[in-house]
Parts: C-alpha cells; sequence; structure tokens
C-alpha cells in the first residue's frame, strides 16, 4: 500500500507539467495578451498599469500614429517602436516562446509565480490572501452538506417508498437542477438589498471594522457575511450524498447480518445505529475529499464573483480577463495541486475507514 501512494504522488509531477504546458501554449497562441493591452490603453489615451519611466514615451508614441507601422502586435499599429518594445520587455515578451516556458518550469519547481503585471504584489502573496477564502467557503459548504445529508438520507432509507421519501427526493433533486449562480441571484434579490431585503451584505466576507470588533462580534461577522454564499453553493450538493447515503442503507439493511440480528430481538435502533450505519458510513466518509474538491472547484468561482469574495476563484477571474498570465497560472497550479492531493487523500481515507481495500492488489 506505501508503494501505491508514493507512485500516486510521483504521478502528481507529470501530471502538473501536462496541465500547465498544455494551458502554456493555449494561451500564448490567444490574442488579446498583456502586451495588446497595454497598448491599446496608449493608443486609448490610457496609461494605467504602466510603469513611471514608460509615461514618458506614451506621448511620443501617440504621436507616431498617424504613420502606421505592421508589428506582431494589432495594437501596435502606428505606435513608436522603442515604446512597443519597452513594453514587450516589461512584461517579457521579448524572449522567445522556448525561454519563456524553460524559465516558468525553472521557477515553478521552486514555487516562484514571480509578481502580477498589473498589481503591485507577487503572485504568492495574492494566493496567500485568497487561500483562505476559498477553503472556508468549501469546508463550510462541505459541513452543511454533510450535516443534511447525512441523517435524510439515513431518514430515507428507514421510510423508503413513504410520502417522506418521495417528497423529500423532489425537494433535492429541484434543488440539484438549479444553478448555484441562479440562486446566488435569488438570495442577493431577496436578502442583500436587491429588490426586497437588505439582510445580508453583498462585499467580501468581513466588515471593514473587523479587526475592532470582540472575539464574539468577530464571529457573528463572519457568519453573517458567509451565510448567503454558503447557502448559494450548497444548494445543488445535497443530491448526491443524501442519495448515496440512502442507498448505502438500504443495501445494509437488506443484508443476512441485520436479518439475523432482528431474529434475536434486538431494538430497531440498536440494529441500525449500531450495525448498519458504521458499514453504511464507509463509503460516504470515504468520499468527503471528493465532496470537498466539487465544492472547492465548481461553484467557487462564479459565487465569489457574485459576491465579492477575494478567493482564488476571483483572483483567477480577474487575471484571465485583465491578461494577468502570471497570476492566470499561478491560481492554475494551486487548484491543480490541492485537486491532485485531495484526490490522494481520498483514496487514503477508503484504506483508513475500511482497511480490507486495498489498491495495491487491484489489477
Amino acid at each position: 500500500m506505501p508503494a501505491y501512494f508514493l507512485r500516486r504522488l510521483l504521478l502528481v509531477i507529470p501530471t502538473l507539467w501536462a496541465i500547465i504546458t498544455l494551458n502554456f501554449f493555449i494561451v500564448q497562441i490567444a490574442p488579446g495578451g498583456p502586451v495588446d493591452q497595454a497598448l491599446a490603453n496608449i493608443q486609448f489615451g490610457r496609461s494605467n498599469g504602466l510603469p513611471g519611466n514608460m509615461d514618458t514615451s506614451v506621448s511620443h508614441g501617440r504621436q507616431a500614429m498617424d504613420n502606421p507601422a505592421s508589428t506582431q502586435y494589432r495594437g501596435a499599429r502606428g505606435l513608436d517602436p522603442e515604446v512597443i518594445a519597452e513594453i514587450k520587455h516589461r512584461y517579457g515578451f521579448d524572449k522567445p516562446l522556448w525561454r519563456r516556458y524553460v524559465d516558468m518550469l525553472w521557477d515553478y519547481v521552486r514555487f516562484d509565480f514571480g509578481n502580477s503585471l498589473f498589481r503591485s504584489a507577487s503572485v504568492i502573496q495574492l494566493i496567500k490572501e485568497s487561500l483562505p477564502v476559498s477553503i472556508s467557503l468549501g469546508l463550510w459548504s462541505t459541513l452543511i452538506i454533510y450535516l443534511v445529508s447525512i441523517p435524510l438520507g439515513v431518514r430515507k432509507a428507514v421510510r423508503n417508498g413513504s410520502a417522506f421519501d418521495i417528497w423529500s427526493s423532489t425537494l433535492i433533486i429541484i434543488g440539484y437542477s438549479v444553478p448555484a449562480f441562479l440562486f446566488g441571484i435569488m438570495l442577493i434579490v431577496l436578502f442583500a438589498g436587491g429588490s426586497y431585503l437588505d439582510w445580508f451584505p453583498l462585499r467580501g466576507l468581513t466588515s471593514p471594522q473587523f479587526d475592532s470588533l470582540p472575539w464574539y462580534g468577530k464571529i457573528t461577522d463572519y457568519l453573517w457575511h458567509i451565510s448567503l454564499p454558503v447557502l448559494a453553493t450548497v444548494i445543488g450538493g445535497f443530491a448526491t450524498l443524501t442519495m448515496l447515503t440512502k442507498n448505502a442503507f438500504l443495501d445494509e439493511i437488506r443484508k443476512q447480518y441485520v436479518v439475523t440480528a432482528r431474529a434475536k430481538g434486538l431494538d430497531e435502533g440498536r440494529i441500525l445505529y449500531h450495525h448498519v450505519f458504521r458499514n453504511a458510513m464507509l463509503l460516504v466518509i470515504a468520499s468527503f475529499p471528493a465532496t470537498f474538491i466539487s465544492m472547492f472547484f465548481t461553484s467557487s468561482v462564479l459565487i465569489e464573483v457574485m459576491f465579492s469574495l477575494n478567493g482564488l476563484g476571483l483572483l483567477g477571474y480577474d487575471a484571465t480577463i485583465q491578461r494577468d498570465y502570471p497570476v492566470m497560472f499561478g491560481t492554475l497550479y494551486i487548484f491543480t495541486l490541492i485537486g491532485l492531493l485531495m484526490n490522494i487523500l481520498s483514496d487514503l481515507t477508503y484504506t483508513l475507514v475500511d482497511p480490507r481495500i486495498d489498491f495495491e492488489g487491484r489489477k
């Protein structure tokens, strides 16, 4: 078994390399990169995001706009070649493609993601500021899903085929069919000052005066801000785990040892929670990492954008819009690494919960 997990850890390296390499070359051939955006800012009279020593060259570049020149950048037509060369040098595009690729791989081996092109901060700093928000949203969502789905699944298994089973299945299927962003919009309209009530804040994870609040006030303020994003995230997450729990219990209830226990006169509650529950929960408990991955990746981007939460999803989205390549690849790297490690943790959890599972012995 240790050899299996060692192989899984070693496979993380080529997987990360393949994903980063594929995305690197796709992004390089896509139009509208940071150089194009900088050149467009100059042509439209905006110098935001340009270094101070470049601003003096901007006016000279504008004067040359009447003499069109052909370059590899569509936005560079009519600009002074010195301005173009300076912009390329700033963003590292004066180097050949293979050199940029090799430099990126060497930096990523050392977890050096460089600096943001449009923010005065390093990528590592931005990720450190954003990662707790995404993890917090994912953990709370996963916890609520488990606290609701497991008791509900057990109840549905015990009352299989009853009216309760039918209408509860209808509700969770409806919830599963509603997209998280659509439910989030409804929550904003109803409870965040959209058109009706203004009970919850719409921006951020804490209030501006958070540091000055007492400890209990900080907890209340944090829960006040996280409530709507978590509700929007979990709406579609109950169905899978609830049905998994129900089917696992139904499968165990029909086994011979349950029939034998009932024949011996054991109390139904003791049979359910001392025998069936322990066996049926193996699959449910072991699926916790996979559920967390689903909450962390699937809905985080849209929810963070809608509720202005400065998490990895919003950071990656803004970087994509701005073509901030270091931040784009840095967030992609972290997302991929977390996903791969959580998948390994999921397999490890299976073996811890049920020692009979042997991945090493599988053909």
